[in-house]
């Protein structure tokens, strides 16, 4: 089958394809955030030598952390880490270390995606079961809305169709955090945690 020479593929390529699969459900899903992971690649690499340029450490914590997760949601465990350690560096103001070790972490981020190219460069595989970035941003509007109005049946209704959009391990906790603060009839709290993953809809 196609997919598993493609997890083949992904596991020569130094990911831990288990790992992966376990972290976003299934193969499917586990593509498809392959595939993200590679389209994203200029985008964030361009943040991270933006802010680390501009010394703005606080936006480059945001944006390592980020990284972080999506490395480690697709089984690039060394990636990872070297982005964890950045992301510690910038939290501690460890300026020394993130002037010597981002170049090495965009060169390994870079070599990454370039090995990925030959499943990610390709079709985009869609879960069935998985919504679009413009149905997500749609939902959480209409999520917010529902918040302010603490329409409870609605909000929890939205939820769990926001669930559908393929979100990182940090987000989707976030969202599940959400979901138990409408059960308390939090609205505000659960409003505030959707605005936070709301730049992440991509």
């Amino acid at each position: 089958m196609a997919m598993d020479y493609d997890l083949v593929t992904l596991k020569e390529a130094g990911l831990d394809t288990d790992a992966g699969i376990g972290f976003t459900g299934n193969k499917e899903k586990y593509i498809s955030a392959v595939q993200r992971f590679y389209r994203n690649h200029e985008k964030n690499s361009a943040k991270v030598k933006e802010f680390y340029e501009a010394k703005d450490y606080e936006n480059y914590c945001l944006t390592v952390h980020a990284l972080k997760s999506n490395a480690r949601m697709i089984g690039a465990d060394s990636l990872s880490r070297l982005f964890e350690e950045l992301e510690k560096a910038a939290k501690e103001s460890d300026t020394d270390t993130i002037e010597r070790k981002t170049a090495s972490a965009l060169s390994e981020y870079a070599g990454l995606v370039g090995k990925l190219e030959p499943v990610a460069g390709h079709t985009e595989i869609h879960p069935p079961d998985e919504i679009s970035a413009e149905e997500a941003r749609r939902i959480a509007d209409e999520l917010l809305n529902a918040l302010d109005d603490y329409n409870d049946e609605l909000s929890k209704e939205l939820v769990l169709k926001l669930r559908s959009y393929p979100f990182r391990i940090t987000q989707s906790n976030k969202l599940t955090e959400a979901s138990g603060y409408i059960d308390d009839f939090l609205y505000d709290e659960a409003a505030e945690l959707i605005r936070e993953i709301y730049p992440d809809i991509e």
